[in-house]
């Protein structure tokens, strides 16, 4: 076979190789991609084994969840709507204060896990990301001490999301929920200072 055979076949066999290098690029992003699943976006998921359970601290203020005393373990905060400016930690004590007056303190004697997620489109899809990525033990923590919640509060003409998980000294039935309306906050939360 000489050259003059060959000729004719060399632009397709050029196509074939050109195509085959591209596929061959595409399969690898996508192996790495794979690979990598948390290139794509910021880790979400907290690990509760990791963080374990821990008592109400003892002191004059303290945080009740439905009257029972708990301890703050997980706080994340995302500001509601689309094209908001990110949360960033140092921003949390005065935007916690504006949520629930007193929860300043009580995030500052309880140390949690604090995370500032990205913007929001809607309050059911953030609460269904956070029991997700935060998941309780069990059946969603029926029977255990641990508890989250979810909802929404206004600072002025801004929306925030905000997702906690608590725990108490006993095993509960509170499980997991999402909190409504702005208003049963004041229900479902309360700050009791101990008089001395």
């Amino acid at each position: 076979m000489n050259f003059s055979e060959i000729q004719p076949w060399l632009p397709a066999l050029a196509s074939a190789l050109v195509l085959l290098a591209l596929a061959m690029i595409a399969l690898k992003i996508w192996w790495g991609r794979r690979a990598h699943p948390n290139a794509e976006g910021p880790d979400l998921h907290i690990d509760l084994d990791a963080i374990g359970l821990a008592i109400p601290p003892p002191g004059p203020v303290r945080l009740e969840l439905y009257g029972t005393p708990v301890r703050l373990r997980v706080l994340v905060a995302a500001p509601a709507g689309r094209h908001q400016s990110q949360l960033h930690e140092e921003d949390l004590p005065i935007l916690l204060n504006q949520f629930l007056p007193g929860l300043a303190e009580i995030f500052s004697l309880h140390m949690p896990v604090c995370r500032c997620w990205p913007a929001q489109l809607s309050s059911q899809g953030f609460s269904q990301s956070f029991f997700n990525h935060v998941a309780l033990p069990g059946n969603r923590g029926k029977g255990t001490p641990w508890t989250s919640l979810t909802g929404k509060f206004q600072v002025g003409e801004q929306g925030f999301l905000i997702g906690l998980v608590c725990c108490s000294e006993t095993s509960n039935s509170l499980s997991q929920f999402i909190v409504e309306h702005e208003g049963q906050w004041f229900d479902t939360l309360r700050i009791r200072q101990d008089p001395s």
